[in-house]
């Protein structure tokens, strides 16, 4: 274990004017740049919404805001078409903000990832004028992601290196938006310690053999009796599993005519736990429900492996410092989740396995009952107030940024808290 050195009396003034100074430059830094946040970045992301890989306008339009003021920008980073990435600073420790912008099939932003886009964006400005100003050691970088809406983005990026670059990563932080009833947030306005669960993801193909259902059916082996006899089975281990575990799944494709025996059948299936380890045990239990199905229709069965989001892991440290620096800014956040309250998943599960991690919950204004992945919080996403409390989490996350960069302690104990796990 890596051990906190004292602290010094001289340093410790040092620092906390740093920070003091850091505070003020991104204050000002964020409050300048809000209202053009808001229309070049925030309105155009949301009133544009596209799948993910295919965040065609989201990429271009943050990465043409990066080059119009001034910084070199990767476009297609990693060798994905719509990621990207830019960074400041030399030297020292490196903090990822990472940015989300993809949206859901026929709902639009009904996520927010405008506001998680716009709110990192504006991190890394906010964060990268301060190592400017004030010449601190120390890199921040922006990092494109796309894909979380079900395309694992972040796990190819992780296999591609975006999160293991030479002298490695301090920290890679965002900030999502939520509806307070979702989280049961009670007088708070967000939460630091989220605990997001894993999710297992697959598509299942059932295969048997065409026949004319009603001249020879008998020399046929129905793919889509398997698909729904497999759905059957599942349905049945519902009853038995953990109150915090839940599968669901659809079909893809169960045929083309009635009167063809179907000998292809897809699923597509999502498997959610706690952990990543209870959700691999879960796993076991649902490909015996879909093997079984196949074989009392007398079909084969292929598995197609999609990207695991694995359970995000709470950084104390991180959670701690973030609630305490937007209790500057004016807003209460809960510091963490006892347990999960909601089953959400997402691909920053996976980096909070690689690198220590903060991804937070913000508050944005929704009617009673709304949650994300719900049209009306995509017209909510898009409010002036919304944006407002995004720019707010943003100075957070700035900050956040600047500790980790020039506080070893700070830096010693996230690293801590990640290899506790």
């Amino acid at each position: 274990m890596t051990e906190i050195k004292p602290r010094d009396a001289a340093i410790d003034r040092l620092t906390e004017q740093v920070i003091s100074a850091a505070r003020a430059i991104i204050g000002a830094q964020l409050n300048d740049l809000g209202p053009s946040l808001r229309t070049d970045v925030n309105k155009v992301i949301h009133d544009n919404p596209e799948l993910g890989y295919d965040e065609v306008i989201a990429h271009d339009t943050l990465s043409s805001y990066l080059e119009q003021r001034g910084f070199t920008v990767a476009r297609q980073a990693y060798g994905i078409d719509t990621s990207f990435e830019a960074e400041v600073g030399s030297g020292g420790r490196l903090v990822v903000f990472c940015a989300e912008y993809d949206a859901l099939p026929g709902i639009g932003h009904a996520c927010g990832h405008n506001l998680v886009a716009t709110s990192s964006l504006a991190a890394f400005l906010g964060a990268a004028r301060v190592l400017l100003d004030l010449k601190i050691a120390g890199r921040v970088r922006i990092l494109g992601t796309p894909a979380e809406e079900g395309g694992g983005g972040k796990v190819k990026l992780i296999e591609a290196g975006a999160f293991t670059p030479p002298g490695g990563i301090a920290g890679a932080f965002m900030v999502h938006p939520m509806s307070k009833e979702s989280l049961e947030l009670g007088e708070f306005s967000g939460l630091a310690g989220w605990r997001l669960i894993a999710s297992q993801k697959l598509r299942v193909e059932f295969k048997g053999k065409a026949a004319h259902a009603a001249g020879d059916p008998w020399n046929g082996r129905n793919a889509l009796d398997a698909a729904v006899a497999a759905y059957n089975n599942v349905a049945l281990l519902r009853q038995q599993i953990e109150p915090d575990q839940r599968i669901h799944g659809v079909f893809e494709d169960g045929g083309t005519a009635p009167n063809v025996i179907p000998e292809y059948t897809r699923m597509n299936w999502c498997i959610r736990s706690s952990t990543t380890k209870r959700s691999n045990e879960l796993l076991g239990r649902v490909k015996t429900c879909l093997e079984a199905g196949a074989a009392a229709a007398g079909c084969s069965i292929h598995y197609i492996p999609l990207p695991t989001y694995m359970d995000l892991r709470v950084n104390d440290t991180l959670s701690d410092i973030y609630v305490k620096e937007m209790g500057v800014l004016g807003e209460k956040f809960m510091p963490r989740e006892v347990q999960a309250k909601g089953f959400g998943s997402t691909d920053m599960g996976n980096v909070s396995y690689v690198v220590p991690s903060f991804h937070g919950a913000f508050v944005i204004p929704v009617s009673s009952g709304v949650a994300c992945h719900n049209p009306d919080f995509a017209t909510a996403a898009a409010t002036d107030e919304a944006h407002t409390i995004a720019i707010k989490c943003a100075k957070g996350l700035a900050m956040l940024a600047i500790q980790v960069l020039v506080e070893d302690n700070v830096a010693i104990a996230a690293r801590r808290d990640f290899e506790a796990y």
